[in-house]
């Protein structure tokens, strides 16, 4: 099993959306970038875990956990014209991009914001606290994952 953070603006798709969905469970599309392509196609593995973490608001945050439900497939939002995510390179025979599906695991009581997560030590090496670093998917050490659930359980009691 790994682990991943997976981005998303609140505005496009929350974890409020992911845990509406039916059964809580819902594709992750979207994704036009090469790298977070590769690891959505190569990597990411039904039982991987996931921190959902809301970019582009303030604050930004971790703000829960989900399970990946199924591992990459093609992408179909790519092959629809009228779609925000068409893309005319990729086809049903040769898909460029990638999605998963999740299911919701958890909402945090209190959001870990980036703030936070610098403050902590575990994280000191955390591929998202590193200067520009932009990726939608990224991985994250099991160790990392572990400190982000803990730190989040702080917070929650601190309220």
């Amino acid at each position: 099993m790994k682990h991943w953070l997976f981005k998303s603006e609140p505005s496009t798709y929350a974890i409020d959306d992911l845990r509406s969905a039916p059964g809580g469970t819902d594709h992750w599309d979207g994704i036009r970038n090469y790298q977070a392509r590769n690891f959505l196609r190569d990597e990411v593995q039904a039982g991987d875990r996931v921190l959902f973490y809301h970019s582009s608001t303030t604050p930004t945050a971790v703000v829960g956990t989900a399970r990946v439900a199924r591992g990459g497939y093609p992408d179909h939002t790519a092959w629809d014209p009228d779609g925000d995510h068409f893309d005319p390179r990729s086809t049903a025979d040769k898909p460029v991009w990638y999605m998963v599906d999740l299911t919701f695991e958890e909402k945090f009581p209190v959001p870990v914001t980036m703030e936070a997560l610098r403050a902590e030590p575990a994280l000191k090496e955390m591929m998202l606290l590193r200067k520009g670093m932009r990726l939608s998917v990224q991985p994250v050490t099991a160790a990392e994952f572990e400190a982000v659930l803990k730190l989040a359980r702080r917070l929650a009691q601190a309220e």
